[in-house]
């Protein structure tokens, strides 16, 4: 499954969850503690989605915008379970 998702690189703490609107859809909007610097942010952000998604770190691969704050993000994984947990996050 596909994730379109909205980094906030420094945030006080990491926190999954909220849309926005993406312009492609509905995104997830991602609060990390990392810094946008020599792709900190990336990596924090890939890692707390696994964790949102309860899933292993390998299972989510960055797909597209390694230096945007909007990011694609491809989660393998059951496509029911993944869709009801997404549904969730999104609020």
């Amino acid at each position: 499954m596909r994730v379109l998702l909205r980094v906030k690189p420094g945030a006080s703490r990491t926190a999954v969850g909220g849309q926005y609107d993406g312009g492609a859809g509905p995104g997830l909007i991602v609060a990390v503690g990392a810094r946008a610097v020599e792709g900190q942010a990336t990596k924090a952000v890939l890692d707390a989605v696994a964790t949102a998604f309860g899933v292993r770190r390998s299972a989510v691969t960055l797909v597209h915008g390694a230096t945007s704050r909007d990011k694609l993000v491809e989660v393998d994984g059951d496509d029911v379970q993944l869709g009801a947990r997404l549904a969730e996050l999104l609020g």
